[in-house]
Protein backbone atom coordinates (compact mmCIF):
# COMPACT_ATOMS: atom_id res chain seq x y z
CA UNK A 1 0.00 0.00 0.00
CA UNK A 2 2.50 2.33 0.98
CA UNK A 3 4.33 1.37 -2.43
CA UNK A 4 1.33 2.58 -4.11
CA UNK A 5 1.16 5.52 -2.38
CA UNK A 6 4.75 6.46 -3.08
CA UNK A 7 4.21 5.76 -7.26
CA UNK A 8 1.23 7.78 -7.10
CA UNK A 9 3.09 10.76 -5.75
CA UNK A 10 5.74 10.32 -8.32
CA UNK A 11 3.32 9.95 -11.35
CA UNK A 12 1.72 13.49 -10.12
CA UNK A 13 4.91 15.24 -9.57
CA UNK A 14 5.76 14.49 -12.88
CA UNK A 15 2.99 15.52 -13.96
CA UNK A 16 3.34 18.97 -12.84
CA UNK A 17 7.06 19.16 -14.02
CA UNK A 18 5.29 18.27 -17.62
CA UNK A 19 2.49 20.80 -17.01
CA UNK A 20 5.07 23.43 -16.15
CA UNK A 21 7.82 22.66 -19.00
CA UNK A 22 4.91 23.90 -21.50
CA UNK A 23 3.73 26.55 -19.85
CA UNK A 24 7.48 27.55 -21.02
CA UNK A 25 7.86 26.76 -23.96
CA UNK A 26 8.32 28.73 -27.22
CA UNK A 27 5.03 29.97 -29.70
CA UNK A 28 6.78 27.59 -32.02
CA UNK A 29 5.77 24.59 -29.44
CA UNK A 30 2.00 25.70 -29.52
CA UNK A 31 0.63 22.22 -31.34
CA UNK A 32 -2.34 25.09 -32.29
CA UNK A 33 0.10 26.81 -33.99
CA UNK A 34 -0.37 26.68 -37.74
CA UNK A 35 2.64 25.52 -40.02
CA UNK A 36 3.41 28.17 -42.55
CA UNK A 37 7.03 26.82 -43.26
CA UNK A 38 10.06 24.57 -43.04
CA UNK A 39 13.55 25.10 -42.31
CA UNK A 40 16.38 22.10 -43.20
CA UNK A 41 18.46 22.31 -40.07
CA UNK A 42 17.58 22.33 -35.84
CA UNK A 43 15.76 20.49 -33.40
CA UNK A 44 12.66 22.19 -34.67
CA UNK A 45 12.30 21.97 -38.56
CA UNK A 46 8.35 23.22 -38.57
CA UNK A 47 7.24 26.99 -38.72
CA UNK A 48 4.51 28.08 -36.62
CA UNK A 49 2.65 31.40 -36.38
CA UNK A 50 1.68 33.08 -33.13
CA UNK A 51 -2.11 34.09 -33.01
CA UNK A 52 -1.48 37.18 -34.45
CA UNK A 53 0.90 36.09 -37.16
CA UNK A 54 4.31 35.10 -38.03
CA UNK A 55 6.52 36.86 -35.48
CA UNK A 56 9.76 37.01 -38.01
CA UNK A 57 13.54 38.30 -36.72
CA UNK A 58 15.38 38.59 -39.51
CA UNK A 59 19.46 38.79 -38.21
CA UNK A 60 21.43 38.07 -41.88
CA UNK A 61 22.62 40.21 -44.30
CA UNK A 62 19.46 41.47 -46.23
CA UNK A 63 17.52 38.43 -44.95
CA UNK A 64 14.72 41.11 -43.54
CA UNK A 65 14.65 42.94 -46.97
CA UNK A 66 13.89 39.50 -48.78
CA UNK A 67 11.48 38.49 -46.33
CA UNK A 68 9.21 42.15 -46.50
CA UNK A 69 9.26 41.98 -50.25
CA UNK A 70 7.83 38.44 -50.32
CA UNK A 71 4.92 39.34 -47.91
CA UNK A 72 6.00 38.67 -44.38
CA UNK A 73 7.34 41.69 -42.30
CA UNK A 74 10.32 40.81 -40.13
CA UNK A 75 9.65 42.17 -36.61
CA UNK A 76 13.55 42.90 -36.02
CA UNK A 77 16.01 43.40 -38.95
CA UNK A 78 19.50 43.64 -38.20
CA UNK A 79 20.85 46.68 -40.01
CA UNK A 80 24.01 45.48 -41.41
CA UNK A 81 24.33 48.36 -43.98
CA UNK A 82 23.36 50.75 -42.06
CA UNK A 83 20.11 52.10 -43.53
CA UNK A 84 18.81 53.50 -39.94
CA UNK A 85 15.37 53.38 -38.37
CA UNK A 86 14.47 55.95 -41.11
CA UNK A 87 14.63 53.53 -43.64
CA UNK A 88 13.16 50.78 -41.38
CA UNK A 89 16.90 48.77 -41.98
CA UNK A 90 16.14 47.64 -45.52
CA UNK A 91 17.13 49.75 -48.80
CA UNK A 92 15.02 52.64 -49.31
CA UNK A 93 13.95 51.04 -52.19
CA UNK A 94 12.42 48.41 -50.31
CA UNK A 95 11.16 51.05 -47.26
CA UNK A 96 7.85 50.45 -48.87
CA UNK A 97 7.41 47.09 -48.08
CA UNK A 98 6.22 47.79 -44.57
CA UNK A 99 3.98 50.62 -44.99
CA UNK A 100 2.91 52.22 -41.60
CA UNK A 101 4.67 49.25 -39.62
CA UNK A 102 8.08 50.34 -38.26
CA UNK A 103 10.71 46.98 -37.31
CA UNK A 104 12.91 46.77 -34.21
CA UNK A 105 16.29 47.84 -36.09
CA UNK A 106 19.26 46.38 -34.47
CA UNK A 107 22.30 48.29 -34.64
CA UNK A 108 24.87 46.74 -36.69
CA UNK A 109 28.09 45.61 -33.52
CA UNK A 110 29.52 42.54 -35.79
CA UNK A 111 28.64 38.80 -35.79
CA UNK A 112 28.21 39.15 -31.90
CA UNK A 113 24.46 38.90 -31.41
CA UNK A 114 21.82 39.95 -27.81
CA UNK A 115 20.24 36.72 -27.54
CA UNK A 116 18.08 38.27 -24.90
CA UNK A 117 17.05 40.55 -27.10
CA UNK A 118 15.74 38.15 -29.34
CA UNK A 119 14.83 36.22 -27.13
CA UNK A 120 12.20 38.99 -25.89
CA UNK A 121 11.33 39.87 -29.48
CA UNK A 122 9.71 36.12 -28.86
CA UNK A 123 9.99 34.84 -32.56
CA UNK A 124 8.46 32.41 -34.62
CA UNK A 125 11.15 32.29 -37.14
CA UNK A 126 14.38 33.43 -37.20
CA UNK A 127 15.83 34.38 -40.60
CA UNK A 128 20.46 33.89 -40.26
CA UNK A 129 21.11 32.79 -44.17
CA UNK A 130 23.43 35.31 -45.46
CA UNK A 131 25.66 35.48 -42.07
CA UNK A 132 27.94 34.10 -40.00
CA UNK A 133 28.38 29.62 -40.43
CA UNK A 134 29.14 29.70 -36.68
CA UNK A 135 27.71 26.59 -35.23
CA UNK A 136 27.36 28.19 -31.66
CA UNK A 137 25.46 30.61 -32.95
CA UNK A 138 22.79 28.45 -35.16
CA UNK A 139 22.98 25.90 -31.76
CA UNK A 140 21.99 29.04 -29.49
CA UNK A 141 19.92 30.80 -31.65
CA UNK A 142 17.89 27.33 -32.26
CA UNK A 143 17.35 27.30 -28.44
CA UNK A 144 14.85 30.40 -29.07
CA UNK A 145 12.91 29.48 -32.47
CA UNK A 146 13.67 27.76 -35.94
CA UNK A 147 16.43 28.72 -37.96
CA UNK A 148 16.52 29.20 -41.51
CA UNK A 149 20.17 29.24 -42.30
CA UNK A 150 22.89 28.27 -45.15
CA UNK A 151 23.54 25.29 -45.80
CA UNK A 152 26.14 23.46 -43.54
CA UNK A 153 29.53 24.59 -45.29
CA UNK A 154 29.01 27.65 -46.72
CA UNK A 155 31.10 30.06 -46.21
CA UNK A 156 30.47 33.25 -44.22
CA UNK A 157 28.18 35.76 -45.88
CA UNK A 158 29.05 33.65 -49.14
CA UNK A 159 25.48 32.34 -49.92
CA UNK A 160 24.02 32.92 -53.59
CA UNK A 161 21.33 35.60 -53.53
CA UNK A 162 18.66 32.88 -55.54
CA UNK A 163 19.52 30.20 -53.08
CA UNK A 164 19.12 33.06 -49.79
CA UNK A 165 15.57 33.89 -51.58
CA UNK A 166 14.26 30.46 -51.78
CA UNK A 167 15.81 29.76 -48.70
CA UNK A 168 13.39 32.42 -46.91
CA UNK A 169 10.57 31.76 -49.32
CA UNK A 170 10.47 28.47 -47.56
CA UNK A 171 11.00 29.20 -43.91
CA UNK A 172 8.15 32.60 -44.03
CA UNK A 173 5.44 30.48 -46.61
CA UNK A 174 6.16 32.33 -49.81
CA UNK A 175 7.65 29.71 -52.09
CA UNK A 176 6.33 30.35 -54.75
CA UNK A 177 6.98 34.13 -54.13
CA UNK A 178 10.28 33.71 -54.23
CA UNK A 179 10.49 31.34 -57.19
CA UNK A 180 8.49 34.62 -59.18
CA UNK A 181 11.14 37.15 -57.40
CA UNK A 182 14.21 35.60 -58.40
CA UNK A 183 12.82 34.93 -61.97
CA UNK A 184 12.25 38.25 -62.37
CA UNK A 185 15.31 39.58 -61.54
CA UNK A 186 16.49 36.98 -63.68
CA UNK A 187 14.67 38.35 -66.82
CA UNK A 188 16.47 41.60 -66.05
CA UNK A 189 19.68 40.66 -66.34
CA UNK A 190 18.93 38.34 -69.33
CA UNK A 191 17.09 41.23 -71.06
CA UNK A 192 21.02 43.43 -69.95
CA UNK A 193 23.12 40.97 -71.30
CA UNK A 194 21.25 40.12 -75.00
CA UNK A 195 20.64 44.15 -75.17
CA UNK A 196 24.54 44.70 -74.85
CA UNK A 197 26.72 41.85 -76.61
CA UNK A 198 29.90 43.72 -76.24
CA UNK A 199 30.37 42.90 -72.78
CA UNK A 200 30.87 39.06 -73.48
CA UNK A 201 34.61 38.82 -72.45
CA UNK A 202 35.55 41.53 -71.43
CA UNK A 203 37.95 41.40 -68.38
CA UNK A 204 35.96 43.44 -65.37
CA UNK A 205 36.54 43.97 -61.98
CA UNK A 206 34.58 45.31 -59.13
CA UNK A 207 37.17 47.49 -56.50
CA UNK A 208 37.31 49.37 -53.61
CA UNK A 209 40.27 51.93 -51.71
CA UNK A 210 39.71 50.90 -48.10
CA UNK A 211 42.02 52.91 -45.73
CA UNK A 212 45.79 52.82 -47.64
CA UNK A 213 44.86 49.78 -49.76
CA UNK A 214 42.59 48.24 -52.02
CA UNK A 215 40.61 45.40 -53.18
CA UNK A 216 38.30 43.93 -55.54
CA UNK A 217 35.41 41.58 -54.95
CA UNK A 218 35.43 38.12 -56.29
CA UNK A 219 33.15 35.10 -57.70
CA UNK A 220 30.34 34.50 -54.32
CA UNK A 221 29.77 38.48 -53.84
CA UNK A 222 26.91 40.37 -56.15
CA UNK A 223 29.64 43.07 -56.78
CA UNK A 224 30.87 39.89 -58.98
CA UNK A 225 28.34 37.64 -60.18
CA UNK A 226 26.00 40.40 -61.81
CA UNK A 227 28.50 41.16 -63.75
CA UNK A 228 29.76 37.68 -64.79
CA UNK A 229 26.13 37.47 -65.70
CA UNK A 230 25.86 40.12 -67.85
CA UNK A 231 28.76 38.59 -70.02
CA UNK A 232 32.12 39.98 -68.25
CA UNK A 233 34.85 37.58 -67.59
CA UNK A 234 36.98 37.43 -64.39
CA UNK A 235 40.48 39.44 -64.68
CA UNK A 236 43.42 37.03 -64.14
CA UNK A 237 45.77 38.93 -61.81
CA UNK A 238 43.30 39.18 -59.61
CA UNK A 239 42.01 35.74 -59.42
CA UNK A 240 46.17 34.81 -58.63
CA UNK A 241 45.71 37.39 -55.68
CA UNK A 242 45.37 35.42 -52.19
CA UNK A 243 41.49 35.43 -51.26
CA UNK A 244 39.83 36.18 -48.59
CA UNK A 245 35.89 34.87 -48.82
CA UNK A 246 34.82 36.74 -51.59
CA UNK A 247 37.09 39.72 -51.52
CA UNK A 248 41.10 39.88 -52.22
CA UNK A 249 43.33 42.47 -51.04
CA UNK A 250 45.27 43.93 -53.66
CA UNK A 251 48.34 45.90 -51.83
CA UNK A 252 49.22 49.11 -53.61
CA UNK A 253 52.57 47.41 -54.86
CA UNK A 254 50.29 45.52 -57.07
CA UNK A 255 47.50 48.03 -58.11
CA UNK A 256 47.68 46.79 -61.92
CA UNK A 257 45.78 43.79 -60.98
CA UNK A 258 42.94 46.40 -61.02
CA UNK A 259 43.39 47.14 -64.73
CA UNK A 260 41.17 45.23 -66.81
CA UNK A 261 39.45 45.71 -69.86
CA UNK A 262 36.46 47.31 -67.58
CA UNK A 263 36.18 48.42 -64.14
CA UNK A 264 34.12 49.94 -61.20
CA UNK A 265 36.08 51.41 -58.56
CA UNK A 266 34.31 52.38 -54.99
CA UNK A 267 35.30 52.64 -51.76
CA UNK A 268 34.88 51.47 -48.25
CA UNK A 269 34.35 54.07 -45.18
CA UNK A 270 35.75 56.61 -46.94
CA UNK A 271 34.59 59.75 -49.08
CA UNK A 272 35.18 59.48 -52.87
CA UNK A 273 37.39 62.67 -53.46
CA UNK A 274 40.08 59.82 -51.84
CA UNK A 275 39.55 57.91 -55.17
CA UNK A 276 39.62 60.64 -57.51
CA UNK A 277 42.83 62.28 -56.12
CA UNK A 278 44.29 59.07 -55.70
CA UNK A 279 47.44 58.71 -57.84
CA UNK A 280 47.85 55.21 -58.58
CA UNK A 281 44.08 54.55 -59.42
CA UNK A 282 44.83 57.39 -61.76
CA UNK A 283 47.74 56.37 -63.26
CA UNK A 284 46.05 53.00 -64.26
CA UNK A 285 44.99 52.52 -68.21
CA UNK A 286 41.34 51.78 -67.63
CA UNK A 287 40.82 54.87 -65.92
CA UNK A 288 42.91 57.11 -67.82
CA UNK A 289 41.17 56.18 -71.04
CA UNK A 290 38.26 56.17 -69.46
CA UNK A 291 36.56 52.48 -69.35
CA UNK A 292 36.03 52.67 -65.77
CA UNK A 293 32.98 53.77 -63.94
CA UNK A 294 33.92 55.40 -60.31
CA UNK A 295 31.13 55.71 -58.14
CA UNK A 296 30.58 56.92 -54.28
CA UNK A 297 29.57 54.23 -51.68
CA UNK A 298 26.26 55.09 -50.81
CA UNK A 299 25.61 55.56 -54.80
CA UNK A 300 22.36 53.06 -55.98
CA UNK A 301 24.44 50.75 -57.89
CA UNK A 302 26.72 49.87 -55.15
CA UNK A 303 23.96 49.59 -52.74
CA UNK A 304 21.78 47.59 -54.40
CA UNK A 305 24.76 45.05 -55.36
CA UNK A 306 26.02 45.12 -51.90
CA UNK A 307 22.74 44.27 -50.39
CA UNK A 308 22.20 41.69 -53.06
CA UNK A 309 17.93 41.01 -52.79
CA UNK A 310 16.66 40.61 -56.36
CA UNK A 311 14.37 44.19 -55.89
CA UNK A 312 17.75 45.74 -55.52
CA UNK A 313 19.93 43.57 -57.89
CA UNK A 314 17.30 44.74 -60.73
CA UNK A 315 17.69 47.97 -60.05
CA UNK A 316 21.49 47.80 -60.11
CA UNK A 317 21.54 46.37 -63.31
CA UNK A 318 19.24 48.83 -64.40
CA UNK A 319 20.95 51.54 -63.64
CA UNK A 320 24.66 50.61 -64.58
CA UNK A 321 24.06 49.12 -67.88
CA UNK A 322 23.74 52.09 -69.33
CA UNK A 323 26.86 53.61 -67.81
CA UNK A 324 28.62 50.59 -69.05
CA UNK A 325 27.81 50.33 -72.70
CA UNK A 326 28.69 54.25 -73.30
CA UNK A 327 32.29 53.98 -71.58
CA UNK A 328 32.49 50.93 -73.39
CA UNK A 329 31.07 52.14 -76.70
Amino acid sequence: MRSRTRLLALLAALAAVVTVAAGCSSSNDDADGKVVGSVDRGPTTQVRESKDGLRVVALGWSDGEIAASLGVKPVAIYDWMGFGDENKGVGPWATDKFGDDSPTVIKNSGTTYNYEQIELLEPDLILNVRASGDSKVFDRLSQIAPVASAPAGTPDFAVNWREQTELIGKAIGKTEEAKAAVAETDSVISKAKTANPEFAGRSFVYAAKFGDAYGAYIRGDARFDVFAELGFAAYKPVEDLKTSGFFVNVPAEKVTALDAQTAVFTTISKPLSELQSDRLIDSLPVVRDGRALIIDENDEINQGLAAGTPQSIALAVQAVTPKLAAIIK
